[in-house]
C-alpha cells in the first residue's frame, strides 16, 4: 500500500515545489509532476502515475484543481481508481477531510467538483470580457511588433535591390520569420 503523489502546474514559469513538499510531508513514496494547463488533455505524468499504481495504493493530490479538468473528468477518474481498488486523497482545500470512497464523500466530491468547474468558467468569462473591453479601447495584448513603418520601408527597399532576407534581417536586427511575415 503506497501513497503516490501527483502535482501539476499550468505553465513552465510556475514551480511545483510547494506541492511536492506537501506530498512528501504526507508520505508519498513517488511523485509525478506535469507542467500543463488544466484544459490540456495531455497529462503524461498523470497517465504514468495511474499506470504505476496497484490495488491498495492511493493517489494523493495537493488540491483538487491541480488534478481534474472538469467535474466529469474528476468523477470518471476517481470512479476508475475506486474500480481498481485505489484510493484518492486531497491534502488541502474542500476535500481534504472527505473520504471519496463513501457515499457521503462521493456526494461532496461531486458538489465541490461542480463548484470548482463553475469557478473556472467564471474566470474564463471575466478574462474574455476584460480582453474585449481592452480591445474596444484600442489596446491589444501580446508582444509589441519590432517592425515599425520605417524598418519595413528599409526592408522593402533592400529586398527590391535583390538583397537576401537573411542579410536584411541581420542588418535590421530582426528574425527572418518576422521579415517574411511582414513582407508577405
Amino acid at each position: 500500500m503506497a501513497l503516490i503523489g501527483y502535482a501539476r502546474v499550468s505553465t513552465d514559469d510556475q514551480e511545483a515545489q510547494m506541492q511536492i513538499d506537501a506530498l512528501k510531508a504526507a508520505g508519498c513514496s513517488r511523485i509525478f509532476v506535469d507542467k500543463a494547463s488544466g484544459k490540456n488533455t495531455d497529462r503524461p505524468e498523470l497517465g504514468k502515475a495511474l499506470d504505476y499504481m496497484r490495488e491498495g495504493d492511493s493517489l494523493c493530490v495537493w488540491k483538487l484543481d491541480r488534478f481534474a479538468r472538469s467535474l466529469i473528468d474528476l468523477v470518471t477518474t476517481v470512479d476508475a481508481l475506486r474500480g481498481r481498488g485505489i484510493g484518492f486523497k486531497v491534502l488541502t482545500g474542500a476535500l481534504a477531510s472527505i473520504d471519496p470512497s463513501t457515499p457521503d464523500g462521493r456526494l461532496m466530491l461531486q458538489v465541490i467538483g461542480a463548484m470548482a468547474e463553475f469557478e473556472r468558467s467564471l474566470i474564463v468569462e471575466r478574462t474574455r470580457a476584460g480582453l474585449e473591453a481592452a480591445k474596444a479601447q484600442g489596446r491589444t495584448g501580446g508582444r509589441p511588433s519590432v517592425i515599425t513603418e520605417d524598418v519595413l520601408t528599409v526592408a522593402k527597399a533592400r529586398k527590391a535591390k535583390g538583397e537576401s532576407i537573411t542579410a536584411i534581417a541581420k542588418a535590421l536586427g530582426v528574425s527572418r520569420a518576422t521579415l517574411y511575415r511582414h513582407l508577405g
